[in-house]
């Protein structure tokens, strides 16, 4: 395809440009059981990661007024903590605890090939993830966007439309002159709703090694790579 008329790039984050399993199950096992959370670490990174789509529904449906991930995610951490019936934490170390996700780290390819793609292309983060979890993930991963985007900028979350229009509107540009990079189908699929071209990009074990989800892209992906680098490639972007 020509992708002559692409001028910004958005990716999705959370499993796409960072592995948030295995950064929480590392730091888990490594720090926070010592501090007394005692749990089996690979299915509490699950759980965690589990409830954040039934609490992003929650704030759709007005259950709950919105709020920012940080917030969601610190509701979904003392449903937690309280089911593995883990008490004596200080505030200050459940804070800490809860903003891991903004110490996750990226996928090797990560780093040289955003810098790669952004030889020729706007690079922008598009994520759920508030903007100070954005920038802070940014910073702790050693990775550089041109500018980062969020849903909380939209007052929506992803997959809904508010937020890829709001993306492309805050860039200058119109729908069809931003490309998604997601390892998500749905994201990619929501996105070209509103007229973004698509790249997938395989994240086979974002989700642990029986991964089960998004091992193969939909027919109507406009590009696959198997990571940002070959993106890059399959672009020409030396």
């Amino acid at each position: 395809m020509d992708f002559s008329h692409i001028r910004a790039m958005t990716f999705d984050v959370f499993g796409t440009v960072v592995d948030w399993r295995g950064s929480i199950i590392s730091e888990g096992e490594n720090v926070w059981t010592a501090k007394g959370v005692n749990v089996d670490w690979p299915q509490f990174a699950d759980s965690w990661r589990g409830g954040y789509g039934p609490s992003m529904n929650r704030v759709r449906t007005g259950e709950l007024p919105w709020m920012n991930i940080d917030a969601l995610h610190r509701l979904i951490l003392d449903d937690l903590l309280e089911q593995h019936q883990i008490a004596g934490l200080a505030e200050s170390d459940r804070d800490h605890l809860n903003k891991v996700w903004h110490r996750l780290n990226p996928w090797p390819d990560v780093t040289s090939a955003l810098a790669r793609l952004r030889k020729r292309y706007i690079v922008a983060s598009l994520s759920n993830g508030n903007v100070a979890l954005l920038v802070n993930m940014a910073r702790h991963g050693g990775y550089c966007w041109d500018c980062v985007l969020s849903a909380e900028l939209a007052g929506h979350y992803k997959p809904d439309p508010e937020v890829y229009q709001t993306a492309a509107s805050l860039l200058g540009l119109r729908p069809h002159e931003v490309m998604m990079v997601a390892a998500h189908n749905g994201d990619l699929m929501a996105s070209k709703q509103v007229g973004f071209s698509t790249a997938f990009v395989h994240r086979p074990r974002e989700f642990g090694p029986n991964q089960t989800t998004d091992l193969v892209p939909d027919a109507s992906v406009d590009i696959v790579a198997k990571d940002f680098n070959d993106l890059a490639d399959r672009l020409g972007i030396p």
